[in-house]
């Protein structure tokens, strides 16, 4: 490897990708990019033959960890973007950790209620039966379905495009077809929600598009480049608005909500006291923020609803900045207590308790669903 000459050229805009693109994206931009510049297709021309080269060139140095690596540093000037030692790296980039299937640290894992499922059947059968399952389940999606939804982290609009590029001109034009009635489908206010909308066409593309993707991509990446299609669909299906910890959540709210002005000076003081960053969103170690979406969601809407529900009536407008931030920060931090360790959690809290004179609500495992 010492020996191979750096390229000096932007090997991301070669592909047509971004230097944060994961691994799969930049399988993917390249097998797009063959299927129109391979000499089998766009003849052996001088010209044809060079595009193709400085396509595989591209692909050989960004698709190996190691040489990816040493590209950046040394051309680009970036930090290398992170590859585990076992490659399973996901189509986020990022490596899944095995401890997301963990119980709570400290407690035991809590046997889930059952309860029947809406989910459809996305796996087998025909690819029109599966669509029309999809489609078919728009219509009884609920209010924290579509709020889950709405802030959900779907893949990355460059991810797609690159996802269309790879299919023929017959299933582009059938996923055109799938996206207008979906716009049709899902309500106006719902639909103009970027996390929304991005969601359920990545998942749309996963739907029309799959049979095309399972002749072109290899194994990892065919199964990588789905579960990212399907992620914030899985994660916000059938899912507790706040997580496992949603009733506590929901009472912080209600407490929240009662808090005047002198509590709410003692939560900035305190927190100023303690040094705590009201933009500091502590992630617990047995969770990965990249792939734990499920957990990510949950506790995006409980930071939003507890930082929403403190009054800040009297309040000078840093001061109400402030401490709405700390308190949708507390509401952050309940909604993931089950998986920080206790005296972790007790100390992150501690701040929060000390100012409002209330107890740290007792941990206990979760319940947490995951999706089937």
């Amino acid at each position: 490897m010492p020996g191979l000459l750096l390229p000096d050229d932007d090997l991301y805009a070669r592909l047509g990708l971004a230097p944060e693109a994961s691994f799969e994206a930049v399988e993917l931009a390249w097998r797009a990019l063959l299927r129109r510049h391979h000499p089998d297709v766009a003849g052996d021309s001088a010209e044809a033959l060079e595009k193709a080269k400085r396509i595989n060139v591209a692909h050989d140095w960004l698709a190996d960890p190691e040489l990816r690596a040493r590209y950046d540093r040394e051309v680009m000037g970036l930090e290398p973007l992170a590859a585990p030692a076992d490659g399973s790296v996901s189509a986020g980039g990022r490596r899944a950790k095995a401890s997301s299937r963990r119980a709570s640290p400290g407690g035991r894992r809590a046997r889930p209620r059952r309860r029947p499922s809406t989910r459809p059947n996305l796996a087998t059968g025909e690819p029109e039966v599966r669509l029309a399952r999809f489609m078919d389940r728009l219509r009884t999606l609920s209010v924290d379905e579509y709020d889950r939804l709405s802030v959900a982290e779907p893949p990355p609009i460059a991810f797609l495009a690159t996802v269309r590029r790879l299919a023929s001109a017959e299933g582009r034009t059938e996923l055109d077809k799938v996206e207008a009635e979906l716009a049709g489908k899902v309500p106006h206010e719902r639909w103009a929600q970027p996390g929304v909308r991005e969601s359920l066409l990545a998942l749309a593309a996963e739907l029309v598009l799959g049979p095309q993707l399972d002749e072109t991509l290899d194994e990892p990446f065919r199964s990588r480049v789905r579960e990212r299609l399907l992620r914030s669909w899985d994660a916000s299906l059938e899912q507790p608005r706040f997580g496992p910890n949603g009733a506590e959540v929901a009472t912080l709210v209600l407490r929240v909500s009662t808090f005047g002005e002198t509590v709410a000076r003692a939560i900035v003081s305190g927190a100023q006291a303690a040094r705590v960053d009201p933009a500091d969103l502590p992630w617990p170690d047995s969770l990965d923020r990249e792939e734990d979406e499920a957990q990510r969601i949950s506790a995006v809407l409980a930071a939003r609803a507890v930082g929403d529900a403190l009054p800040v009536a009297g309040l000078d407008e840093p001061t109400a900045s402030t401490v709405r931030r700390l308190a949708a920060r507390q509401g952050h931090l309940v909604a993931l207590r089950h998986a920080f360790p206790a005296a972790r959690y007790a100390a992150l809290v501690a701040p929060w308790v000390a100012a409002t004179g209330g107890d740290a609500p007792p941990r206990r495992g979760p319940d947490v669903r995951r999706a089937g």
